[in-house]
């Protein structure tokens, strides 16, 4: 039996209006870190003093990257094994994966690893929350995981301790310029681990960032349910233009 469809109705639920309101979302939460951690717009009746970074709120310290997470480098498995490479084992990414990735949260690259190749390499599975960030080849991708995961070298990601997700999340893309504009090498540039662990970094006390954390979640959560419906219509459609192809669904205009 043949399948009838709108025209119309299919291509407005494929072209639906989820950029505008995740690009929307994105805007109201890097709006709301900067008027936190910023300008401090909440703190600012109270007293401030001076610091390395310029004027903080009372109780506040500069820091280090390190002090609100756990960074974590990644490692490849040997290339000429291929049985540490698998179409559905442990999921593995690389700053290849993420250079037609849009989309804020990720679950995995193209390629896993096995067991095995976990386990001869200095790969590091990382929990969902993790802040994944491309250290060289190229800085400045940044993504959040949706699940376990682990990266190749390419990364110097960070595990949230103290901070949150979202405040790690917002600092990095805050200061990508600055790691940047550190990283050395002489191929490429690269920021390393020690140089990411050292990174002067605004500590605000632990019930700031954790108050931070439940204000900003709402609006972490609608942008991962935004782009878990895109990649489930995104799906349909490549499941429907087959059949569309072979003439098995005809569109009714």
């Amino acid at each position: 039996m043949t399948a009838i469809y709108s025209y119309g109705r299919l291509r407005r639920r494929f072209l639906t209006a989820r950029r505008p309101r995740n690009h929307n979302l994105e805007e109201q939460a890097q709006a709301l870190y900067k008027s936190w951690f910023v300008d401090f717009e909440p703190f600012k009746d109270g007293v401030f003093v001076d610091s390395e970074l310029g004027l903080i709120p009372e109780g506040w310290r500069v820091g280090t990257l390190s002090d609100l997470g756990n960074v974590v480098a990644g490692g490849t498995p040997s290339k000429e094994k291929a049985e540490y490479y698998t179409d559905s084992g442990i999921h593995w990414l690389t700053p290849k994966d993420l250079s037609n990735h849009c989309g804020k949260y990720i679950s995995r690259g193209e390629n896993d690893i096995t067991q095995l190749g976990y386990q001869n390499s200095s790969a590091k599975l990382m929990p969902r929350g993790a802040v994944l960030f491309s250290s060289r080849a190229p800085i400045g991708y940044i993504t959040i995981a949706k699940n376990d995961i682990c990266t190749n070298q390419g990364f110097k990601s960070v595990v949230p301790t103290l901070a949150g997700t979202g405040y790690i999340y917002y600092w990095l893309k805050e200061h990508t310029e600055d790691i940047e504009q550190q990283a050395s090498g002489s191929t490429f540039k690269e920021a390393s681990g020690s140089l990411m662990k050292s990174l002067a970094a605004l500590v605000p006390p632990k019930e700031v960032l954790e108050r931070f954390e439940e204000t900003l979640q709402p609006l972490l959560n609608s942008q991962e349910n935004l782009e878990e419906e895109s990649l489930t219509l995104k799906t349909s459609r490549d499941h429907l233009l087959p059949s569309l192809m072979s003439g098995a669904l005809v569109l009714n205009n």
